[in-house]
Parts: C-alpha cells; structure tokens; sequence
C-alpha cells in the first residue's frame, strides 16, 4: 500500500442544523451583525456569522481545548495499540 505524506481528507460536506434561540439573543446577534458591518465594511447575514462565532468559542475554551486533548490522545493510543496486536 502507497503512504502519502497527506493523509486522507476528512469529511468535508457541511452539516445543517437548526436552531431556536429566544428574542433577546436573536437582538444581540443582529446587533453583532451590524457591528460587523460597521467594523469591516462588509455586510453578513447572522446566519453567515454564527458557525465562525461558534468555531471561536470553541477554540478559546481553554477547558475544551484541553479536554478534547486528552478524549483525542486517549483514542489515538487505542488505535496504536489495535495495530500493534
């Protein structure tokens, strides 16, 4: 079997999911929206902002970003082990 040094692409087709937030953090996120357009110049749907909002989050989660470390080694390890055998 060929080694490439790019591994394999990982799933790349986007997933849609729908949410139902209340009044008031429908406001703040239009008013982020705005700020948005303001700041940059570029006008952009909240709908357009949110899933890089969330990417954001996630990635100053400290705690998350540290646990999904440990979750991450933890499979890895088992897979290396699962080939050793």
């Amino acid at each position: 079997m060929t080694t490439l040094k790019l591994a394999k692409l990982p799933d790349r087709k986007p997933v849609k999911i729908s949410i139902t937030v209340s009044p008031e953090l429908h406001a703040s996120l239009q008013a982020y929206a705005e700020t948005y357009r303001t700041t940059y110049g570029d006008s952009e749907e909240v709908r357009d902002l949110i899933p890089y909002m969330i990417e954001q989050f996630l990635a100053a989660d400290r705690a998350f970003t540290q646990a999904r470390k440990v979750t991450s080694g933890a499979q890895t390890n088992g897979r290396r082990e699962g080939r050793a055998k």
